[in-house]
Formats: C-alpha cells, sequence, structure tokens
C-alpha cells in the first residue's frame, strides 16, 4: 500500500501559483528506468513550473531494476520473460491519472517510447527493437481523461499548449 500512495503523495501539498505539470520521474533523474540507469535531460525550460513527479512502473509495483517490457496487439504488457504484468501498468496508470487529478493537471510530459508513457511510439511487442505507432498504457488513460500528454522531445510544445489553456 505504501507504494500505491507514493505516486499521489510524492509531492508535498503546498500553496503554489506556479501551473502544474506532471513528469515522468525518470526525466528528473530519478532511478526508476527499467534498466536502473540515470539519463540527465535538460529541463530548463519546465524552471517556472510545479513538476509532479510519477512513475506508473514503480508506482504500480514493479521493481527497479525490471525486465524490458512491451506491449502486445491485444494492448496486454509482457516482459521479456513472457510474464504479463497488465496490471502493474494499469495500476500505476491509475495512479498517474489519479495525481493529474488531484493536482488539476491539464499536461503531462512523459518518457518516449516507454510501454507505459510514450504518446506516440512503442516497442511492438516482439522484443527486437521495432517502434510502431501508439500509446503507453498511461498516456492513454491520461489523454483519454483530457490531460493533454508530450514527450521529452515536445517540451516546447506542452508550454505552448499550457499558454494557450
Amino acid at each position: 500500500m505504501k507504494k500505491a500512495l507514493l505516486c499521489v503523495w510524492r509531492e508535498k501539498l503546498s500553496i503554489n501559483s506556479k501551473p502544474k505539470i506532471l513528469i515522468s520521474a525518470c526525466l528528473l533523474g530519478e532511478r526508476v528506468r527499467f534498466d536502473g540507469k540515470i539519463k540527465n535531460y535538460n529541463l530548463s525550460a519546465l524552471e517556472n513550473y510545479e513538476l509532479i513527479a510519477c512513475c506508473p512502473e514503480v508506482d504500480g509495483g514493479l521493481p527497479t531494476p525490471r525486465l524490458p517490457s512491451e506491449m502486445q496487439l491485444d494492448g496486454n504488457v509482457i516482459n521479456s520473460a513472457g510474464i504479463d504484468i497488465s496490471y502493474e501498468f494499469n495500476f500505476g496508470a491509475n495512479l498517474a491519472l489519479n495525481t493529474a487529478n488531484f493536482h488539476n493537471i491539464q499536461v503531462a510530459i512523459l518518457k518516449s517510447k516507454s510501454p507505459s508513457c510514450s504518446n506516440k511510439m512503442v516497442y511492438d511487442g516482439s522484443f527486437n527493437g521495432v517502434l510502431v505507432e501508439g500509446l503507453g498504457v498511461t498516456a492513454k488513460l491520461l489523454e483519454q481523461n483530457g490531460v493533454k500528454v508530450f514527450d521529452e522531445n515536445e517540451i516546447e510544445d506542452a508550454l505552448a499548449f499550457l499558454l494557450g489553456l
């Protein structure tokens, strides 16, 4: 249960007039990536925004590191050992949606190519490195519920969208 609350309570409640953006925790340098690595991203354009971090995979109960996972044609998520981990992905996606709703967030910047977070391309489920058009589990749920999802390569687009609200 502690991990289940992590996504919602990751950021302390505060009185803050900055617009809020839901953001993949890995983009902030948290060690949550499937391979356990930390990658650096230039997020300087986001300094005037309150970033609410969330990792749907970890918050859904998956460990770090973990086996690579990919979306299947039927929408399920399978790891490279053939284990269906759709439950964890869906659980984490719902936590991310709850976090967005709790903070009245309308924009998310999530990790591209992730089976959870991608807003454009996901791996095809063959574990052969083939990308196809598609949304990750969390990105799809957020979009279905009115949260516009961008990836780390679309930060300027995300900010322009926010300014247009």
